[in-house]
């Protein structure tokens, strides 16, 4: 399968879009003013501790505050706290006990802030490099499982052991991906990166305001390590400037990709030319058109994500239960790329066209889980519940792509519905009723939208004569055309 990678950068913002055979996989936005800080590092202090929820708020000079659990706090911090002479177990540790309101500690965002939330943090501080993640509080050694040569996979622990007891106090390190055939040398020559960066972090640490004192790649930098491990056919970068930066990251960490990365000077917008534009305005829409005539149905909440899949006009060729057969095939397939796509995590809920043939249902959560295992991102899927759901997880880091691009909608202030001007025209009346019951006035204005004044002037005027009968007073209305459907004033004259 043939990668390329396309790169669109402005003074404003970067864009880098993965496309699979010319299919949209996966697009990353950055923009300068709201830089990621996922993988960065903070010198942090306690603002707040809460023993309630096990938890801390640490302030790292951001907006708001960040937050930090107690199980996301090292083995070497929690050895601080003595039970008996014995160093406390994990699941006994308080977090009163460690940390303190003005505390300072060593802190890694794990997650952007989220909507309302701050940034989630964890004190396993990790630095990655092109082939290895320094693991500084651990002694541990992993592997990535994407390595599946068993005799690759010994090699490579073996010899990454070896170099690291070169040190008396030598660190732990997860080997990923691209280290798979890697030389002595070029281990060694990671290794040695890494610890000169986690030098820095230590000597940078320990003050007492807070500030960060690592921050990881750029978004164009960080893309390409990350995807280290895909097979990369073309990188095609439209800024010059960009481009020389992405050269020299490269011969320095990944030289294999240097021939492929290549300018872009043409006058057309390179993310028009592969029609990227598009795709990511459809990323932003709730329904995805499926090539059979169904349809699957998005829809985003803080909580988690629902996607609802419907026959639509695919009315198939034999019977029903090859029709939904059939759909739910295509869906799990259009579901997994637009997942990474829309950059959806969390819980995912997926209500599949019911299924009566168990081999269908089982031969539809294999196609998901085959599709799934292409994305990068860490992903689970249960099984089909009674109900007839399929209940799913994405590892979620950054900020979907409906949340960096949009906003909350001003008018129905995030709902995705507004109530009809009968409805406000009603409210209107009852609103009327207890104005008059508590205030002593001569006449009413009322301040609406044009949509609930022409109903009232119209279809509703019978009942507003009976109204104005009722309460015995004149009633006036002038439009306010900067009012929403739902808003409305009375002022009393």
């Amino acid at each position: 399968m043939s990668a390329e990678l396309l790169i669109n950068v402005t003074p404003q913002e970067s864009r880098v879009a993965l496309l699979h055979n010319g299919t949209l996989q996966e697009v990353h936005v950055e923009r300068t003013s709201r830089q990621g800080i996922v993988g960065n590092i903070y010198n942090g202090r306690v603002s707040r501790v809460l023993p309630g929820m096990e938890a801390a708020f640490i302030d790292i000079g951001l907006e708001k505050a960040a937050f930090l659990h107690a199980s996301d706090l090292t083995i070497e911090f929690q050895g601080v706290v003595k039970t008996n002479g014995d160093d406390v177990d994990k699941k006994q540790l308080k977090i009163a006990d460690v940390l303190y309101e003005g505390k300072s500690i060593l802190v890694q965002v794990i997650k952007d802030p989220l909507g309302t939330k701050g940034a989630r943090l964890t004190t396993y501080v990790t630095i990655p490099s092109r082939s290895l993640v320094l693991i500084p509080h651990d002694k541990s050694l992993g592997i990535s499982s994407k390595i599946e040569d068993p005799a690759e996979r010994e090699r490579l622990k073996n010899l990454v052991d070896s170099l690291r007891r070169e040190e008396d106090d030598f660190p732990g390190y997860i080997i990923r991906t691209a280290a798979e055939e890697a030389d002595e040398e070029s281990i060694r020559a990671d290794m040695l990166f890494l610890c000169k960066q986690w030098k820095k972090v230590t000597e940078a640490g320990g003050g007492k305001k807070p500030a960060v004192v690592y921050s990881d790649l750029p978004l164009v930098q960080r893309v390409l390590r990350d995807m280290v491990g895909e097979p990369m056919e073309r990188v095609r970068i439209d800024s010059r400037e960009t481009l020389e930066k992405v050269k020299t990251f490269s011969e320095l960490y990944i030289p294999e990709l240097s021939p492929f990365i290549e300018h872009y000077p043409g006058e057309r917008p390179i993310f028009d030319l592969y029609g990227v534009e598009d795709e990511i305005q459809k990323a932003l829409e709730r329904q995805v058109q499926l090539k059979s005539g169904g349809y699957l149905i998005f829809d985003q909440t803080e909580s988690m994500t629902t996607v609802d899949v419907n026959t639509g006009r695919f009315v198939g060729h034999r019977n029903l239960e090859e029709t939904i057969f059939k759909t739910n095939l295509e869906a799990a397939q259009t579901l997994a790329r637009q997942l990474r796509l829309r950059n959806l995590g969390g819980i995912i809920i997926i209500d599949f066209i019911d299924m009566e043939d168990p081999n269908h249902r089982v031969q539809v959560l294999t196609a998901l889980e085959k599709a799934l295992a292409k994305d990068y991102t860490k992903t689970y899927v249960s099984t089909v519940s009674q109900l007839g759901l399929v209940e799913m997880t994405r590892k979620r880091t950054r900020e979907s792509l409906e949340h960096v691009l949009c906003e909350e909608c001003p008018t129905c202030t995030g709902k995705g519905y507004l109530k009809t001007p009968q409805t406000v025209c009603y409210e209107i009346f009852r609103e009327i009723l207890r104005e008059v019951r508590q205030f002593d006035a001569n006449e009413m204005l009322v301040l609406a939208s044009q949509e609930v004044v022409d109903l009232l002037l119209d279809e509703e005027s019978d009942n507003l004569a009976q109204l104005q009968e009722f309460v015995d007073r004149a009633i006036r209305f002038q439009v306010e055309a900067l009012y929403t459907q739902e808003q409305y004033d009375i002022v009393l004259m």
